[in-house]
């Protein structure tokens, strides 16, 4: 029986541990395609390109893939994790429609910005805040967000277009319940500091992206 549960915690390290190495993988892609200044405007002509856009559009902008990641981290914190995360996702796909129906949502970059300073500062509170909250401040995030994917795909076919949205939704829940598990594994492991520091480390890493990306919307 004891084996069982070494051989069982063993894997959970494992799967623990993969999770952080694809974060940390999406951040640094992340980085470096923000550096390199892509263009906003997508080039696609199928199905095809529609989906690997899809997939790729949240990890290139490092304000949005810092938006998705705090959304994970938070929902393992709260009793309707799962529903939190599901939220912002169809919140994102509700964004990028309204966008397509030239409903307009002013100041989405900088909602961007301030939604990421905002998960930073959550994350730093010792105490919890009421899921509603989260929940709500996740709601907003996902829709200007969807709203600026949105401005890359006007005049798409409708194949290329939902093979784009599914990509999108695709990443986000990956990276979402990946962070949500990362999340999870430090919240079960108090004993550990140095995984509770992580998160704090985090929270400061998200404030200042924010700031950072608040500041050039700005300007």
């Amino acid at each position: 029986m004891f084996k069982i549960k070494l051989l069982g915690s063993t894997a959970l390290k494992d799967l623990q541990h993969r999770h952080i190495r694809a974060i940390a993988a999406l951040i640094l892609i992340s980085l470096l395609t923000s550096w390199s200044g892509l263009p906003s405007h997508h080039a696609i002509s199928n199905c095809w390109e529609g989906l690997l856009w899809g997939i790729a559009n949240p990890v290139i902008g490092l304000d949005r893939l810092t938006s998705i990641v705090a959304v994970g981290f938070l929902s393992a914190r709260m009793i309707y994790s799962t529903l939190i995360a599901s939220w912002f996702i169809l919140a994102t796909v509700l964004g990028t429609v309204l966008h397509l129906y030239q409903f307009n949502l002013l100041g989405a970059e900088i909602a961007i910005a301030i939604s990421s300073i905002a998960f930073g500062v959550i994350l730093l509170m010792p105490n919890q805040f009421h899921w509603l909250i989260v929940a709500l401040l996740g709601i907003m995030a996902g829709l200007f967000q969807g709203y600026s994917n949105g401005q890359s795909i006007v005049g798409l076919d409708m194949m290329p277009l939902l093979a784009y949205i599914f990509g999108v939704t695709l990443t986000q829940y990956a990276v979402v319940m990946s962070a949500k598990t990362i999340s999870n594994s430090i919240s079960q492991n108090k004993i550990n500091e140095f995984l509770t520091r992580i998160i704090y480390f985090v929270g400061f890493a998200f404030c200042a992206i924010g700031i950072v990306f608040l500041k050039n919307s700005i300007n």
